[in-house]
Protein backbone atom coordinates (compact mmCIF):
# COMPACT_ATOMS: atom_id res chain seq x y z
CA UNK A 1 0.00 0.00 0.00
CA UNK A 2 1.29 3.48 -0.88
CA UNK A 3 2.00 5.58 2.21
CA UNK A 4 1.09 8.84 0.43
CA UNK A 5 4.34 10.55 1.36
CA UNK A 6 4.20 9.70 5.06
CA UNK A 7 7.20 8.29 6.98
CA UNK A 8 8.63 8.32 10.49
CA UNK A 9 12.08 9.00 9.00
CA UNK A 10 13.58 12.41 9.71
CA UNK A 11 16.86 14.24 9.17
CA UNK A 12 17.96 17.09 11.41
CA UNK A 13 21.26 18.95 11.70
CA UNK A 14 22.48 16.84 14.63
CA UNK A 15 20.76 13.49 13.98
CA UNK A 16 19.21 11.12 11.47
CA UNK A 17 16.25 8.83 12.16
CA UNK A 18 15.72 6.16 9.49
CA UNK A 19 12.84 3.69 9.34
CA UNK A 20 12.59 0.61 7.08
CA UNK A 21 9.88 2.14 4.89
CA UNK A 22 12.45 4.66 3.61
CA UNK A 23 15.43 2.31 3.16
CA UNK A 24 17.09 2.36 -0.26
CA UNK A 25 19.33 -0.52 -1.29
CA UNK A 26 22.50 -0.21 -3.35
CA UNK A 27 25.51 -2.28 -4.40
CA UNK A 28 28.90 -1.20 -3.05
CA UNK A 29 32.13 -1.85 -5.01
CA UNK A 30 33.12 -5.52 -4.94
CA UNK A 31 29.80 -6.80 -3.63
CA UNK A 32 28.43 -9.90 -5.32
CA UNK A 33 24.82 -11.06 -4.83
CA UNK A 34 24.65 -8.63 -1.93
CA UNK A 35 22.95 -5.29 -1.31
CA UNK A 36 23.73 -2.55 1.21
CA UNK A 37 21.36 -0.25 3.08
CA UNK A 38 23.73 2.60 3.92
CA UNK A 39 22.60 4.17 7.19
CA UNK A 40 25.41 6.61 8.00
CA UNK A 41 28.55 7.79 6.22
CA UNK A 42 30.84 10.83 5.92
CA UNK A 43 28.25 12.28 3.53
CA UNK A 44 26.17 13.21 6.60
CA UNK A 45 29.17 14.23 8.70
CA UNK A 46 29.85 10.88 10.38
CA UNK A 47 33.41 9.71 10.92
CA UNK A 48 32.38 6.13 10.18
CA UNK A 49 30.18 4.22 7.76
CA UNK A 50 27.44 1.84 8.88
CA UNK A 51 25.24 -0.27 6.65
CA UNK A 52 23.14 -3.39 6.69
CA UNK A 53 24.39 -6.00 4.22
CA UNK A 54 21.75 -8.32 2.75
CA UNK A 55 23.30 -11.45 1.27
CA UNK A 56 21.72 -13.67 -1.33
CA UNK A 57 22.96 -17.31 -1.53
CA UNK A 58 26.65 -17.16 -2.53
CA UNK A 59 26.69 -13.42 -1.72
CA UNK A 60 29.91 -11.64 -0.82
CA UNK A 61 31.04 -8.33 0.66
CA UNK A 62 33.49 -6.16 -1.22
CA UNK A 63 36.90 -5.08 0.14
CA UNK A 64 37.55 -2.12 2.43
CA UNK A 65 40.62 -0.07 3.31
CA UNK A 66 39.22 0.61 6.78
CA UNK A 67 38.83 -1.50 9.89
CA UNK A 68 35.59 -3.46 9.84
CA UNK A 69 33.15 -4.76 12.47
CA UNK A 70 30.44 -7.23 11.41
CA UNK A 71 27.50 -8.36 13.58
CA UNK A 72 25.34 -11.12 12.10
CA UNK A 73 21.62 -10.32 12.39
CA UNK A 74 20.21 -13.39 10.61
CA UNK A 75 21.73 -16.46 8.95
CA UNK A 76 25.40 -17.37 8.85
CA UNK A 77 28.54 -15.86 7.34
CA UNK A 78 31.81 -17.43 6.28
CA UNK A 79 35.01 -15.51 7.02
CA UNK A 80 38.35 -16.22 5.37
CA UNK A 81 41.28 -14.38 6.98
CA UNK A 82 44.81 -15.22 8.13
CA UNK A 83 44.65 -18.49 6.15
CA UNK A 84 41.69 -19.64 8.28
CA UNK A 85 38.02 -20.23 7.49
CA UNK A 86 35.40 -19.57 10.16
CA UNK A 87 31.61 -19.52 10.40
CA UNK A 88 29.74 -16.77 12.24
CA UNK A 89 26.09 -17.35 13.13
CA UNK A 90 23.34 -15.04 14.34
CA UNK A 91 24.52 -12.66 17.11
CA UNK A 92 28.09 -13.65 16.37
CA UNK A 93 30.51 -10.94 15.31
CA UNK A 94 34.02 -10.25 14.10
CA UNK A 95 36.51 -7.40 14.25
CA UNK A 96 38.88 -7.05 11.28
CA UNK A 97 41.76 -4.54 11.54
CA UNK A 98 42.65 -2.07 8.85
CA UNK A 99 44.73 -3.60 6.06
CA UNK A 100 43.85 -7.23 6.79
CA UNK A 101 43.04 -9.16 3.62
CA UNK A 102 39.81 -11.10 4.14
CA UNK A 103 36.71 -12.46 2.41
CA UNK A 104 33.18 -12.42 3.83
CA UNK A 105 30.53 -14.53 2.12
CA UNK A 106 27.24 -16.33 2.74
CA UNK A 107 26.05 -19.71 1.48
CA UNK A 108 22.41 -18.82 2.10
CA UNK A 109 20.31 -15.76 2.88
CA UNK A 110 21.95 -13.63 5.57
CA UNK A 111 21.78 -10.14 7.06
CA UNK A 112 24.59 -8.39 8.91
CA UNK A 113 25.31 -4.98 10.42
CA UNK A 114 28.63 -3.65 9.10
CA UNK A 115 30.64 -0.78 10.59
CA UNK A 116 33.74 0.57 8.85
CA UNK A 117 36.05 3.29 10.15
CA UNK A 118 39.57 4.52 9.26
CA UNK A 119 41.87 3.58 12.13
CA UNK A 120 43.34 6.33 14.32
CA UNK A 121 46.69 5.02 15.66
CA UNK A 122 48.33 6.05 18.91
CA UNK A 123 52.07 6.16 19.56
CA UNK A 124 53.33 3.17 21.57
CA UNK A 125 49.95 1.41 21.32
CA UNK A 126 49.67 -1.79 19.28
CA UNK A 127 46.94 -2.01 16.68
CA UNK A 128 44.22 -4.53 17.58
CA UNK A 129 44.20 -8.03 16.11
CA UNK A 130 41.31 -9.71 14.33
CA UNK A 131 38.98 -11.86 16.39
CA UNK A 132 35.60 -13.61 16.31
CA UNK A 133 33.17 -13.84 19.21
CA UNK A 134 29.50 -14.14 20.09
CA UNK A 135 27.21 -11.93 22.13
CA UNK A 136 26.50 -14.82 24.51
CA UNK A 137 30.20 -14.98 25.38
CA UNK A 138 30.18 -11.40 26.71
CA UNK A 139 29.28 -10.66 30.32
CA UNK A 140 26.44 -8.20 30.89
CA UNK A 141 26.61 -5.34 33.39
CA UNK A 142 24.02 -2.80 34.58
CA UNK A 143 24.27 0.80 33.44
CA UNK A 144 24.59 3.13 36.43
CA UNK A 145 23.65 0.23 38.75
CA UNK A 146 20.21 -0.13 37.17
CA UNK A 147 19.52 -3.88 36.82
CA UNK A 148 16.76 -3.13 34.29
CA UNK A 149 19.26 -1.67 31.83
CA UNK A 150 21.98 -4.13 30.80
CA UNK A 151 25.04 -3.47 28.63
CA UNK A 152 27.38 -5.85 26.80
CA UNK A 153 30.65 -4.41 25.48
CA UNK A 154 31.48 -6.39 22.35
CA UNK A 155 34.98 -4.98 21.85
CA UNK A 156 37.72 -5.01 24.50
CA UNK A 157 38.01 -1.70 26.34
CA UNK A 158 41.69 -1.17 25.60
CA UNK A 159 43.45 1.81 24.02
CA UNK A 160 44.13 -0.29 20.92
CA UNK A 161 40.51 0.13 19.84
CA UNK A 162 39.39 3.57 18.70
CA UNK A 163 35.69 2.73 18.77
CA UNK A 164 33.27 0.68 20.84
CA UNK A 165 30.23 -1.41 19.92
CA UNK A 166 27.74 -2.43 22.61
CA UNK A 167 24.37 -4.08 22.87
CA UNK A 168 21.96 -2.54 25.37
CA UNK A 169 18.80 -4.18 26.71
CA UNK A 170 16.04 -2.26 28.51
CA UNK A 171 13.32 -4.05 30.42
CA UNK A 172 9.83 -2.59 29.79
CA UNK A 173 9.67 0.80 31.51
CA UNK A 174 13.44 1.19 31.87
CA UNK A 175 15.12 4.35 30.58
CA UNK A 176 18.37 6.25 30.49
CA UNK A 177 18.79 8.10 33.79
CA UNK A 178 19.58 11.43 32.10
CA UNK A 179 19.53 13.29 28.81
CA UNK A 180 23.04 12.69 27.50
CA UNK A 181 25.09 15.30 25.61
CA UNK A 182 28.70 14.44 24.75
CA UNK A 183 31.51 14.59 22.20
CA UNK A 184 30.98 11.03 20.92
CA UNK A 185 28.80 10.24 17.93
CA UNK A 186 26.61 7.14 17.68
CA UNK A 187 25.23 4.73 15.14
CA UNK A 188 22.29 2.78 16.60
CA UNK A 189 20.39 -0.14 15.09
CA UNK A 190 17.22 -1.17 16.92
CA UNK A 191 17.19 -4.97 17.22
CA UNK A 192 14.15 -5.82 19.34
CA UNK A 193 11.20 -4.15 21.05
CA UNK A 194 10.72 -0.40 20.99
CA UNK A 195 10.25 2.80 22.88
CA UNK A 196 10.63 6.56 22.71
CA UNK A 197 13.84 8.31 21.66
CA UNK A 198 14.57 11.97 22.23
CA UNK A 199 17.04 13.33 19.66
CA UNK A 200 17.78 17.04 19.82
CA UNK A 201 14.41 18.73 20.30
CA UNK A 202 12.50 15.92 18.55
CA UNK A 203 10.78 12.81 19.95
CA UNK A 204 10.46 9.57 17.97
CA UNK A 205 8.63 6.29 18.49
CA UNK A 206 11.16 3.62 17.59
CA UNK A 207 10.90 -0.10 16.90
CA UNK A 208 12.98 -3.01 15.62
CA UNK A 209 14.64 -2.22 12.30
CA UNK A 210 14.99 1.54 12.85
CA UNK A 211 18.41 3.21 12.62
CA UNK A 212 19.64 6.37 14.34
CA UNK A 213 22.76 8.48 13.76
CA UNK A 214 23.54 10.93 16.57
CA UNK A 215 26.12 13.63 15.98
CA UNK A 216 28.40 14.99 18.73
CA UNK A 217 26.50 16.83 21.47
CA UNK A 218 23.10 15.80 20.16
CA UNK A 219 20.76 15.65 23.21
CA UNK A 220 19.68 12.02 23.50
CA UNK A 221 17.44 9.95 25.77
CA UNK A 222 15.62 6.62 25.43
CA UNK A 223 12.85 4.90 27.33
CA UNK A 224 11.52 1.39 26.62
CA UNK A 225 7.78 1.01 26.04
CA UNK A 226 5.83 -2.21 25.48
CA UNK A 227 5.56 -5.69 26.91
CA UNK A 228 8.95 -7.00 25.72
CA UNK A 229 12.49 -5.70 26.34
CA UNK A 230 13.97 -3.17 23.95
CA UNK A 231 17.42 -3.93 22.54
CA UNK A 232 19.80 -2.10 20.27
CA UNK A 233 23.31 -2.32 18.82
CA UNK A 234 25.22 0.94 19.30
CA UNK A 235 28.53 2.30 17.97
CA UNK A 236 30.56 5.15 19.45
CA UNK A 237 34.03 6.59 18.86
CA UNK A 238 36.19 5.87 21.89
CA UNK A 239 39.64 6.01 23.52
CA UNK A 240 40.97 8.98 21.53
CA UNK A 241 41.59 12.60 22.55
CA UNK A 242 39.19 15.09 20.90
CA UNK A 243 42.18 17.06 19.57
CA UNK A 244 43.33 14.13 17.45
CA UNK A 245 42.55 14.78 13.81
CA UNK A 246 40.97 11.49 12.88
CA UNK A 247 40.86 10.51 9.20
CA UNK A 248 37.64 11.45 7.41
Amino acid sequence: MHNLGQTRSSRKQDHLFLTPDSFVRTTLPGMQACLAIVHASPAIGARFTQYTAEFEPCGELGPTNAQRFIFVLEGELQLEADAKESKIGARGYTYLPEGLAHRVSASNLCRAAVIEKPYCPLDSVDTPAAFISHEDAVASHPLDNDPDLQVKCLLPDTMSFDFAVNTMVYRPGASLPMVEMHVMEHGLLMLEGGGIYRLGESWYSTSAGDFIWMGPWCPQWFGAIGKVPAKYLIYKDWNRHPLIDEPR
